[in-house]
């Protein structure tokens, strides 16, 4: 069973899996949350160059929050966490502690360092830290996206193949093809993926896949119509702009229509930080790597990565996070795990059920005979 696992939840090139006879190395990000300064240009930029609408201006009650999370209309959230000095503690401590989460962390003195791949290596010895002094408040910001996961739960269960791998590496949604039937909604561990909210076409139908039309400005019942996650539902842009593809899945494709043509995602693009890096994957993991090594050095052992981890429940990610907290506290699944990875098990199982029962039916008939 160890192949078809793999193919579901272990290690794997899943360009090569898509049958992609000659694919690009994977592309992927690398968010280096340590030096986001949470100027949303990223979100900008994204809604800007992917036509997304606007899904409301006005905060939340968390902070400088207008977004709250990832969903149809929003490809890039930016998280905002105030966090006191015994917050900051906690995490530095914990950051001392290996955890086996796909999250590098500090290894001890006795730990050999892990070459090449995933796995919880750092290069960095817990007696060789030096503290740093820990401040009053800090601010974590952190851009959340899509992570196109190595098995995408969300592209194995869609039944009409709106989800498709590209030669990139990538998971892409297909607006012509999806039904809207939310399969991939409840199957995405990290709440990614969702149907969008809203009245559009002229038929004020559910959807009218990528028609966009100017709203109507209806208040009342219409203009609550896109209920979804967001207590700024995306159906608030009917007022002011054009809403298209209601009920149909949307996610970030990673900028797919800019790779064809070799250019950088818009996200990556605007970060007035680098805080988005964009390139290679294995490239983006190994600057990951190096960069939480260096912030070691430097006495934040709060530092470790997220999402590299060929060995995790999802196989690695294509969007390698630093964290300066326990990924919990950005909102983040601290052990993500596909959803379908336990089919082999579960088809298994069901034969031998099968199997079982048909022996006990004969044996039924054999007795009967005699």
């Amino acid at each position: 069973m160890g192949f078809w696992r793999n193919q579901l939840s272990g290690p794997t090139d899943p360009a090569a899996d898509a049958a992609w006879e000659t694919h690009e190395p994977r592309k992927g990000f690398f968010t280096d949350t340590s030096i986001c300064i949470g100027c949303k240009a990223c979100e900008v930029a994204c809604k800007e160059w992917n036509g997304i609408p606007e899904d409301g201006l006005d905060l939340l009650s968390q902070s400088y929050d207008n977004t709250g999370a990832l969903g149809a209309s929003t490809w890039r959230h930016v998280a905002f966490v105030e966090q006191t000095s015994d917050r900051i503690e906690q995490a530095r401590e914990s950051g001392r502690k290996l955890v086996s989460l796909g999250m590098p962390s500090v290894r001890s003195g006795e730990e050999p360092a892990l070459a090449g791949g995933g796995g919880t290596a750092t290069a960095t010895l817990t007696d060789t830290l030096t503290d740093t002094p820990v401040p009053d408040v800090r601010w974590l910001m952190a851009s959340d996206v899509c992570k196109h996961c190595t098995h995408a739960a969300c592209l194995d269960v869609c039944p009409t193949g709106a989800l498709f791998r590209t030669e990139f590496g990538t998971v892409v949604v297909q607006d012509d093809v999806c039904n809207g039937c939310g399969y991939c909604v409840a199957a995405c561990p990290f709440g990614v993926i969702e149907r969008r909210s809203g009245n559009e076409g002229h038929e004020k139908g559910p959807q009218s896949h990528g028609i966009s039309i100017k709203g109507s400005g209806s208040s009342g019942s219409a203009g609550n119509a896109g209920g979804g996650s967001h207590q700024n539902p995306p159906s608030h842009a009917e007022t002011n702009g054009e809403v298209k593809n209601v009920g149909i899945a949307q996610k970030c494709t990673l900028c797919y229509d800019r790779l064809g043509a070799g250019q950088t995602p818009a996200c990556a693009q605007a970060c007035p930080t680098t805080s988005i890096k964009f390139g290679d994957l294995d490239e983006m993991r190994a600057t990951a790597r190096a960069r939480v090594a260096q912030l070691h050095e430097l006495g934040y052992s709060e530092a470790r990565l997220y999402g590299v981890d060929d060995n995790d429940g999802v196989g690695g990610t294509g969007s390698t996070f630093l964290l300066l907290d326990e990924p919990e506290v950005y909102g983040l699944p601290p052990d993500p795990r596909v959803t379908t990875a336990d089919l082999p098990d579960m088809f298994r199982k069901a034969g031998y059920a099968g199997l079982t029962m048909l022996a006990m039916a004969a044996a039924s008939f054999v007795g009967r005979r005699k």
